[in-house]
């Protein structure tokens, strides 16, 4: 109950500064949405840009959740999320914010010879460099370096040392990528043949193209956990699709490039692909 105490209290002084925050369950991450909310067929919180505003008062929609209202914090719906917390998360992008999370000691010391000097904030592997002023969020910009501020969340580590700095055109630029091409699928994509002696059992090609179509959605519309969301959409695809070798190279170029979108690598894509099909013993 203590440690329930302390996250409110602690989420109730960042929100009176002006900070949008939110709880995060075990594996540091938001909790999910209710079963209203599930898959956003409600349309999704007002901020994020979603059809329709969504007037759930549970912790839902992951960073969008985020709320500077004490009312809601210490809401009944809202203390039940408390109580099942890790840590407090908050929004950088609502708050004005943006965090370069430098994921281990190379990042850290790239940092400090690449960005100029601001606030810091240790964390268990590295450190977030806190600036002043908005952008958007991307994942992986380079070896152990994300970006957090708009339609994203960090977690509170407490207040860091050093005076906070104006967002430099030096972190902008690192969000601005050269696009990709077209990633191939690893190799081919051979599986091995079903009950159905590799006869497809689809009953139309539309069935399959279905799938892919919302399998891409899944993806982009991933707010948080990109990683996570990649890999169970990889292992939902091939589940379904991956024994009946109607899967194809273009197939799978569509899911890579819809999970490159959202910040993965390409080596990201092959590993998670690769990772997926070992599960399911294709």
């Amino acid at each position: 109950m203590s440690e329930t105490l302390h996250s409110q209290r602690t989420a109730l002084s960042l929100a009176a500064s002006g900070v949008p925050v939110l709880p995060l369950r075990r594996g540091k991450v938001p909790f999910g949405n209710c079963r209203q909310c599930a898959g956003n067929v409600c349309g999704g919180r007002p901020n994020m840009k979603a059809p329709g505003p969504c007037q759930c008062p549970g912790v839902c929609h992951a960073w969008a959740a985020a709320t500077t209202d004490p009312a809601v914090i210490v809401a009944p719906v809202w203390a039940a999320a408390w109580r099942r917390a890790v840590c407090v998360g908050y929004h950088p992008g609502g708050a004005g914010l943006t965090v370069v999370d430098l994921d281990n000691a190379d990042a850290v010391v790239w940092a400090r010879t690449a960005l100029p000097a601001t606030r810091t904030v240790e964390t268990t592997r590295g450190e977030h460099w806190i600036y002043q002023g908005t952008m958007r969020s991307v994942n992986a910009v380079r070896p152990g370096v994300d970006i957090k501020s708009a339609m994203a969340y960090a977690r509170f580590l407490g207040p860091g040392t050093g005076t906070m700095t104006a967002l430099p055109d030096a972190v902008r630029a690192l969000a601005v990528k050269e696009p990709s091409p077209a990633p191939s699928a690893p190799q081919a994509v051979p599986v091995p043949a079903g009950a159905g002696n590799g006869e497809c059992p689809h009953r139309a090609p539309a069935y399959l193209a279905r799938g892919i179509a919302m399998a891409e959605q899944r993806i982009t519309s991933a707010s948080s956990a990109v990683h996570a969301t990649v890999y169970r959409t990889f292992l939902a695809v091939l589940s379904r699709h991956g024994r009946c070798g109607c899967l194809t190279d273009a197939h799978v170029a569509r899911l890579f490039t819809a999970a490159q979108s959202k910040g993965e690598t390409a080596r990201h894509c092959v590993d998670a692909w690769a990772n997926a099909r070992i599960t399911l013993g294709l």
